[in-house]
């Protein structure tokens, strides 16, 4: 069952992700009136605009990435308070 919960958690973590990269690059064109920068090392891309949103997109992942974990963390250990409690009976 932890198997299950690890899978879960990783297409929840890609999910998350690719929606989130989504609003951003939303957020960033309501914003900026510009497309979100896709290449770095394209040089029609001003720098600055390139590196917040390239620490933009890297913060939002770290955060999705350790809600994700955190969320299967506490899915596991209810699921084994679950089978505990289960077993006792």
């Amino acid at each position: 069952m932890k198997f299950v919960i690890r899978l879960l958690s990783i297409g929840a973590s890609l999910a998350a992700g690719a929606a989130a990269r989504k609003a951003l690059e939303v957020g960033w064109r309501k914003g900026t009136g510009n497309a979100a920068p896709k290449e770095a090392t394209d040089l029609r891309n001003p720098l600055p605009g390139v590196l917040v949103f390239a620490l933009v997109t890297a913060v939002s992942g770290a955060l999705i990435r350790v809600l994700t974990q955190r969320l299967a963390q506490k899915a596991t250990l209810k699921l084994e308070r679950r089978e505990g409690s289960s077993l006792r009976k």
